[in-house]
């Protein structure tokens, strides 16, 4: 269960205007590693703690597509190094766009002369 962000706020004013951790702890009825965590989280004591996507994609699915239409024969390991990422980073976006690809290296590679 989650803690209410008033509960969060006394907890660490509490702390900060001279009161122990280990005091905040006992009289608000959490634990001490909780107390540490809120402290550390500054500014984001209200929004930090909630579920939920982090933040946006490495991959940019537009220009993942974009790309895949001009050179449909290109390969992951290609396709990371040119969006600067995994290759897992790159399957993965395929995947959301559920873009199946296999490709044989064998098959790409020139015959020795």
């Amino acid at each position: 269960m989650s803690h209410s962000v008033d509960l969060r706020r006394r907890v660490v004013s509490y702390v900060r205007g001279g009161g122990s951790k280990a005091e905040a702890a006992r009289l608000f009825g959490v634990s001490r590693g909780r107390v540490y965590i809120w402290l550390g989280l500054g500014d984001k004591l209200a929004t930090g703690l909630k579920p939920g996507p982090k933040g946006a994609h490495k991959l940019d699915e537009g220009r993942l597509q974009a790309e895949l239409q001009k050179r449909p024969d290109i390969m992951l390991k290609e396709l990371a190094a040119l969006f600067h990422v995994r290759e897992s980073t790159v399957h993965y976006g395929l995947k959301r766009l559920k873009i199946s690809r296999k490709k044989n290296l064998a098959l790409r590679r020139k015959p020795a002369s």
